[in-house]
């Protein structure tokens, strides 16, 4: 069994993430999804996110290509994910391209970036969603 794993906050989930998590579960068998915890987006990114860390893990479980949702509590813990999960393939979007070659070397997963959908981003609606309220 192939397994895969991504990480994100996934907050206002929409197509761009579905297809992320479909063409990452395409690379295996088994897709483990690490979210982003409330307190790591806060204290880490800077970010405040809309749903909560169960919400948004609850959104996760539901999709059909998520095998199983951890959560994201440093930046540092890719490393020993992999290892704990059995990890063959490490998946990210290509807007974090090069970020994460390290784990190629520190590992033996596969890094592959993947392009992001283009026309979509949780950033771009919620612009869209601030103009909308004037």
């Amino acid at each position: 069994m192939k397994r895969i794993i991504t990480y994100g906050t996934f907050d206002l989930l929409h197509y761009g993430h579905i297809n992320l998590l479909r063409r990452a579960k395409e690379q295996g068998d088994y897709l483990v999804v690490a979210l982003s915890t409330d307190e790591f987006n806060w204290d880490k990114k800077q970010k405040k996110c809309y749903f909560s860390f169960e919400k948004r893990k609850q959104l996760l479980e539901a999709i059909r290509y998520v095998d199983l949702v951890i959560p994201e509590n440093s930046w540092e813990q890719k490393v020993s994910d992999i290892k704990e999960y059995h990890i063959d393939t490490f998946v990210m979007g290509d807007d974090w391209a090069g970020e994460f070659d390290f784990i190629q070397e520190q590992t033996e997963a596969e890094v592959i970036y993947l392009a992001r959908t283009p026309e979509i981003s949780t950033t771009q609606i919620k612009k869209d969603l601030k103009l909308n309220e004037n």
